[in-house]
C-alpha cells in the first residue's frame, strides 16, 4: 500500500474543498449588496467548480480548484423607492445569491473537507502502526 498517494488525494480534496468554501463566504458576504451605480448589476452569485486530473507519477487521480462559473440565474429585486439605485417603479436588483443555498453548498464542502481529514488521519495510524510493527 501507498501511504504517499492516500495522503496525496486527501490532501488535494481538501485544497479544492478549501478554496470552495471561500468562494461560497464571498457569496454569502455579498447576499445583500447592491450594484455601484443606477444602472448597473449587483454581484452576481459564483459556483465553485472541481477538477480531476490523472498524475502519472503518483498513478492517481487528483482534484483541484476550477475557475467559478458565474451563476445565470436572474437576479431578485425588492421595492424600496428611496433607494437611490432603484428603477423607475422603485426596484433594487439584489444579488441572484440564496443564503439558504449558500449554507447548504457550505456543510456538503465541510463534510467532504472532513472526509479528507479522516482519511489522511486514518493513512497516519496505519503509517505508524506499520513502522511500529517492522521495528519489532
Amino acid at each position: 500500500m501507498d501511504f504517499s498517494k492516500s495522503m496525496a488525494v486527501a490532501a488535494s480534496g481538501m485544497r479544492a474543498q478549501t478554496e470552495r468554501m471561500k468562494i461560497i463566504a464571498e457569496n454569502i458576504a455579498n447576499a445583500n449588496s447592491t450594484a455601484t451605480n443606477k444602472d448597473g448589476d449587483p454581484y452576481r452569485r459564483k459556483i465553485a467548480t472541481i477538477n480531476s486530473t490523472f498524475d502519472r507519477e503518483l498513478g492517481a487521480t487528483l482534484v483541484s480548484a476550477g475557475k467559478p462559473v458565474a451563476d445565470q440565474k436572474e437576479f431578485r429585486s425588492q421595492y424600496d423607492p428611496g433607494n437611490p439605485n432603484a428603477d423607475k417603479q422603485g426596484y433594487v436588483k439584489l444579488p441572484n445569491v440564496d443564503s439558504l443555498v449558500e449554507i447548504m453548498d457550505m456543510r456538503s464542502a465541510q463534510r467532504s473537507y472532513e472526509a479528507d481529514l479522516t482519511v489522511m488521519d486514518s493513512t497516519k495510524q496505519m503509517l505508524a502502526k506499520t513502522i511500529d510493527l517492522l521495528r519489532r
